[in-house]
């Protein structure tokens, strides 16, 4: 059996209001355009999640929101505080707790980027996967029953994508 696992750093985020907090920061126009074109890739790649596990950042469940407008049947997201700029072993207690495949987590960086670069086999040959930037996408494959299986450098590659090489959707 396999599972499906899909990082995503939240898209470009809005940083012209000195007094919001750093959580109820929202997308800027550069994001709002990016969150849908990543959907539209995943939707090509075939991937619909069974399940979403997003912080509970403004601009990861906007990110979300764009995503999941250009994918059919897309799962509401399970929303967590525990997930705002979470380190690796906090996703993957997260992960480790889901059933459903393909599992989407939104989140951030550091974090995000530091666990996809932990469970690759070996990392994709893109020059910005190291700087996981925002909007940044890894598709996961592992060969396990659960997600308890999904450990560190097992991680088969399906695709790696950030949204400069995604095309403005019709």
């Amino acid at each position: 059996m396999s599972l499906t696992l899909i990082l995503i750093r939240h898209a470009k985020s809005d940083w012209n209001d000195p007094h919001l907090a750093d959580h109820d920061r929202p997308l800027n126009a550069r994001g709002r355009r990016a969150a849908p074109r990543i959907g539209a890739w995943l939707s090509l790649q075939g991937l619909t999640p069974g399940a979403v596990l997003c912080s509970s950042a403004r601009r990861t469940q906007q990110t979300w929101a764009g995503i999941a407008s250009r994918l059919p049947n897309a799962p509401a997201p399970e929303l967590s505080r525990s997930l705002y700029h979470a380190e690796p072993a906090q996703m993957m207690q997260a992960i480790r707790r889901a059933s459903a495949s393909p599992l989407i987590l939104v989140g951030h960086n550091p974090g995000i980027g530091s666990l996809a670069r932990l469970l690759c086999k070996h990392p994709p040959a893109h020059s910005k996967f190291d700087f996981y930037p925002t909007g940044a996408t890894l598709i996961l494959r592992f060969d396990a029953a659960n997600w308890s299986g999904a450990k560190p450098c097992r991680g088969e590659v399906l695709g790696f994508i950030i949204p400069p090489d995604l095309p403005d959707p019709e």
